[in-house]
């Protein structure tokens, strides 16, 4: 059983947790502020750092739970009845709709700047791997006899690509895809380069 401390503690991690999501989910991680947030979870700045080393790793935390969510909503309107590049491009199409309506959220993932040396918790890459493991479950069936290397290059190059079409048709400026055209995009990229 936790004691009042640990309690207290877990209360104002899952505080600061809860009003760090609001922030960056409605204003998008360049308004996440420790005076701010410190002040919405009813804490004193420096309470931030006796349960997260830094920011950082709050945003980590809010981005985990980014990518669950994400890897929900892709689950849940991929149709698993069809072929593989059905499968694939109704991923890829759920993931422009998941973007365009979550974009704070979603820029997050992509936006926190953290140093090279700064280590990634291994959780956090378990969720990001569990986002990838849904790519490459429907490339295994197209590929049986691609080796896991081969898989994980080509689920990496999938998502760096569809990624790009959806930031350029988000972006609205001079070089964006217009909105319209990126699922037929998608599906083209998709089938075509799946198609060996």
């Amino acid at each position: 059983m936790a004691t009042k401390t640990e309690q207290r503690r877990a209360d104002l991690r899952d505080r600061l947790i809860a009003s760090a999501e609001r922030t960056i989910t409605t204003e998008g991680l360049h308004a996440l502020k420790a005076r701010a947030l410190a002040q919405d979870a009813g804490c004193a700045v420096g309470a931030i750092y006796t349960v997260f080393d830094d920011l950082d790793q709050l945003v980590l935390t809010v981005n985990a739970r980014t990518f669950r969510r994400l890897g929900q909503f892709v689950q849940d309107r991929t149709a698993m009845d069809g072929t593989p590049q059905d499968r694939l491009v109704s991923m890829g199409t759920a993931y422009l709709h998941f973007a365009a309506t979550n974009q704070p959220g979603w820029r997050a993932l992509f936006d926190l700047s953290m140093t090279a040396d700064s280590p990634v918790p291994d959780w956090y890459l378990a969720e990001l791997g569990a986002l990838f493991a849904k790519i490459a479950d429907p490339l295994r069936d197209l590929f049986p006899d691609w080796s896991d290397a081969r898989i994980d290059l080509m689920t990496r190059a999938l998502f760096s690509s569809v990624h790009g079409m959806v930031l350029l048709g988000l972006e609205r400026r001079i070089s964006a895809v217009p909105m319209d055209h990126i699922e037929r995009m998608i599906a083209v990229l998709l089938r075509n380069v799946t198609s060996e």
